[in-house]
Formats: structure tokens, sequence, C-alpha cells
């Protein structure tokens, strides 16, 4: 079936093709698509044009290319946040219609390190509850956390269960969190969270990066949360000023 049906660039043509067979279910998730060689032949256009629309795909998260392996359709995030809302991971998989839980891994009371006194900017004598954790959607796991609260603010003998780290610090701290600086980074394998995580060898993470601070511009938890890239996705609404 050729695609050669409009004025616009050919590899444009194929993504939009591809993108409506995959909603049609003609690929399913996580399976294989054709060889180049018999995909290109069914669109009518060439492998060039074809690897170049295949390129932009992998890039969008829509399919992985596995080396020596083939090219798979990806699996859709089945959570989406803004990231212009302060929301817990609790939050997005319960928005999501997900039951979240929590698996601890480990909990400890530390000196703080150079890192935290400049993130910090307190005294930190009383030292940093580093805890880590997985959560889990429906049981699977879907997030690597780790997070750091000044333990003058926060007991490690305080967090415990399945309740979000905010909610947490406002029940037992009295201290509410008003909003956060987030840094959000792509990484593909990671030695110690993907195996934890149960990715695919070529799954990609997203790292979001966040202090949090209260109504008085204190900063109150520092937290790396390592997401499954196929389960959530981010968005943010941008304005023109």
């Amino acid at each position: 079936m050729s695609i050669k049906s409009d004025t616009r660039h050919l590899y444009l043509q194929v993504i939009d093709h591809l993108k409506l067979d995959i909603e049609k279910g003609v690929y399913k998730e996580k399976e294989k698509l054709p060889s180049e060689f018999e995909l290109a032949k069914k669109l009518g256009v060439s492998r060039a044009t074809l690897r170049e629309a295949l390129r932009i795909l992998e890039e969008d998260n829509v399919i992985v290319r596995r080396h020596g392996v083939g090219t798979f359709v990806n699996t859709k995030p089945m959570v989406s946040s803004g990231i212009e809302q302060l929301n817990s991971v609790t939050d997005m998989i319960e928005q999501a219609g997900m039951k979240p839980g929590t698996i601890f891994l480990s909990s400890s009371t530390q000196e703080p390190t150079d890192d935290d006194t400049r993130r910090f900017k307190s005294n930190l004598d009383s030292g940093m509850v580093l805890v880590e954790r997985v959560r889990t959607a429906n049981g699977k796991p879907v997030v690597y956390c780790v997070d750091k609260i000044p333990s003058n603010i926060l007991s490690e003998s305080s967090i415990q269960g399945d309740e979000s780290l905010l909610d947490i610090l406002e029940k037992e701290a009295g201290r509410r969190i008003s909003y956060a600086v987030a840094n959000i980074e792509p990484m593909g394998y990671h030695e110690k969270v993907s195996p934890i995580l149960e990715c695919e060898p070529e799954a990609s993470l997203l790292v979001l990066k966040q202090m949090h601070y209260d109504s008085s511009d204190e900063p109150i938890l520092y937290s790396v949360n390592y997401f499954k890239a196929d389960m959530f996705s981010f968005h943010v609404l941008r304005k023109r000023i």
C-alpha cells in the first residue's frame, strides 16, 4: 500500500501511517514490526526514508529498536501528569486508576554531605534521613525513589506505610510543601535501578530531581525519582507572554 498521497515529505507520511496502524491495532504493543525491507516495500518508500521515520518515532518513544533483534512497538505510558502540578507519586498512580504501593529498600540517618549542605542551606548537624523505596502500581514496580530529609524535620521512624512523603511531612512534622524546583533528565539502562524496576535492556528511564520548599521558602525535601518511561509521561502547559 503506497502512501504517496499528499505533498508533505515522505518520512512525515510514513510517521503518520505507522502511528495510525498502531492506533488501529495493526501493530500491537510490544509486537515486532516487519523488517525494514518489508516495511519499505509495503509503504512504497525507500529504506532511507523509512529509517528517518523510524528514527523520529524512536525519539518520540513510539517504537523501540533492539540491536540485532528488530523494531518493536513501545508500550503506551499509563500515567500522564502535568509537570507544572506538584503531585506526589501516590497521587499520580491513583489518578491513573491504579493502586499505589511501596516496597521499602532501606532507610538510615547519615552525616550530611557537601551537596546536602549546599542544597539545604542550613545547619545539618542533626544529620540527613536517607530513604530508598520502590513505588508500585497495581503491584508492579514503576518508580525507584531516593529521598533526603533533614532529621531535625522528620525522623527515620516516621517514614512508613504507603503514604507519600508530602503527606507524612505535613502530618508528622507540620511542614507543608508549597512548591518544588524540578529537573527532568532522560536516562538509558541503569545498572542498579533498571533491574529493580524490571526494565527491558533497551527501556529508558525518566529521572526527576526535585528540591521541595515550604511556604517560607525553606528547603525541606530533596528527591530523585527514576520513572519507567514506558509507564509515565510528563507534559507542561506553556503560555506565550
